[in-house]
This record gives C-alpha cells, sequence and structure tokens, in this order.
C-alpha cells in the first residue's frame, strides 16, 4: 500500500493530537529521552519533506527559515 503526501500529513497530525493529549496527563517521565528523540526525529524529517515541497513547487521559497527552525528545535530536544 502507497501513503501520499495527504495521507502521511494526516498521520503527522493525528500523531501529534495523540501525543498532545497523553503530554496532558504525563503519569511519570519514564521514557522522557525517547520521546523527546522522536520528536526530535520527526522535526527532522517534517524539515525535509517541507524542503522538498519548496523545491518541486516552482515558486520562490518561503519556508526555508520554517525548516532551519524546525531543525534548531529538532536540535535543541536532544542537545546536538
Amino acid at each position: 500500500m502507497s501513503v501520499n503526501e495527504y495521507e502521511a500529513s494526516l498521520v503527522i497530525k493525528s500523531g501529534a493530537e495523540l501525543l498532545s493529549s497523553a503530554s496532558s496527563d504525563p503519569r511519570s517521565e519514564e521514557g522522557y529521552a525517547a520521546v523527546k528523540a522522536n520528536i526530535s526525529d520527526a522535526l527532522e524529517r517534517i524539515a525535509e519533506a517541507l524542503a522538498n515541497f519548496e523545491a518541486s513547487s516552482g515558486s520562490p521559497s518561503r519556508s526555508t527559515g520554517w525548516v532551519q527552525d524546525l531543525r534548531r528545535v529538532a536540535d535543541d530536544l536532544v542537545d546536538r
């Protein structure tokens, strides 16, 4: 089964909503470092996808700064 860009964006949105609801009632900090690492990796991949979309759009890139910001946050989460 192939997933298109729109379907992938829905998965990202759903995952973010689940993470938001889970983090509003944290039971412990167990696994917190792994959660931060996973979020960091996800932000890196979102930045890559955003850069790819901009590159293929043919219009001037408005999101170059956003891509850099996403990567900066990803790095900060795991203290790179």
